[in-house]
């Protein structure tokens, strides 16, 4: 019997987790595809990026820092102490995310060669440029991609 209660508490556990991250996709999908749509970097890359560095909005820099992609630099939280910079709100970190891709060598490239429908090219371009230290990064952010199905705000053509 306590093996039976176990797997159910596992399972629930299981469920909020995808629970939670279905809300913060609806949460957030919106303004990735507006930045999508102004900065030409595929939303589902966007919001995988983000659901993947934050635990879908659920890790402690996401909760105390407003930080959904794991950016490093100074905070004023006097809760936490951190190494990562800190954002009034979420959408300040997503946009500070554009913004890193868009200034900084070498991601300014990734422009150059990827289009705003080309989740997998951006992905493996992302982790090419050192964002994630990780082999395995690009991989688990289209993993993220495919089962949440987040290409279908990348608004491809038919």
């Amino acid at each position: 019997m306590k093996i039976f209660t176990l797997c159910l508490l596992l399972l629930a556990a299981t469920l909020a987790k995808a629970q939670d991250t279905a809300e913060y996709i609806e949460e957030h999908a919106d303004y990735a595809q507006d930045l999508m749509r102004d900065h030409k970097i595929p939303a589902s890359v966007i919001l995988a990026v983000a659901i993947h560095e934050s635990a879908s909005g659920n890790s402690r820099i996401a909760q105390h820092l407003n930080n959904h992609f794991g950016v490093k630099g100074p905070n004023n939280n006097e809760e936490i102490r951190s190494a990562y910079r800190d954002y009034s709100n979420a959408d300040e970190s997503y946009s500070h995310f554009v913004e890193i891709m868009e200034t900084r060598s070498p991601f300014n490239n990734l422009f150059e060669k990827y289009d705003q429908y080309d989740y997998q090219g951006w992905a493996r371009g992302i982790q090419r440029c050192g964002y994630a230290h990780s082999r395995s990064w690009a991989s688990q952010v289209i993993a993220l991609i495919k089962k949440y199905e987040l290409y279908q705000y990348d608004e491809r053509p038919e």
